[in-house]
């Protein structure tokens, strides 16, 4: 036994391990969030610079004109962006149809199920509606007639013979 570790060691270690792992991954997260706030202040800075006022209007006029020429051009790159985007979406809608027109619709594999016309029309009509189907109380009794067979006189040839004789002799007297 001088080998085995304990189990209560080795689940305190499992345990310290893991805690470490989360707080480096929450040191991660932590640093991840600060560089996305460092990277916009970065682009705020490099594309809007910060005006400078004057205290004259014809400065604060020239610098509204390039206020509106560079809210014009974010907005026709957004407009450009917003089609392209628009076009995509419509090409992968395309291509999803004719993905499922090449592989054919397939029909879902039905579950059988065991169900009585009863009990289909209860699920069909609700509780409320009280149908009985039982299609067989409503037909009539009938008693079959047990017919003579002519598989007789086919049989024998010599009755077959004396009947037509019998018609013969009709039409002869006539």
């Amino acid at each position: 036994m001088a080998g085995s570790v304990p189990l209560r060691v080795t689940l305190d270690f499992a345990s310290r391990l893991q805690s470490v792992m989360l707080q480096i991954a929450a040191g991660w997260i932590e640093q991840e969030k600060k560089d996305i706030i460092e990277a916009k202040k970065a682009y705020m800075a490099e594309t809007c610079p910060s005006p400078s006022l004057s205290g004259d209007q014809a400065g604060l006029m020239d610098t509204c004109r390039k206020l509106h020429a560079l809210i014009d051009k974010v907005d026709e790159e957004r407009y450009d962006l917003v089609t392209k985007i628009g076009k995509g979406d419509k090409e992968i809608d395309d291509l999803k149809i004719k993905v499922v027109d090449l592989a054919g619709v397939k029909k879902p594999a039905l579950k059988k199920v065991r169900m009585s016309a009863d009990a289909m029309l209860k699920a069909l009509l609700g509780s409320k509606h009280t149908v009985n189907m039982d299609l067989r109380a409503n037909l009539k009794q009938v008693k079959k007639e047990v017919k003579e067979e002519p598989g007789e006189a086919v049989g024998d040839w010599r009755k077959n013979i004396e009947d037509k004789a019998d018609r013969k002799k009709m039409f002869e007297t006539s």
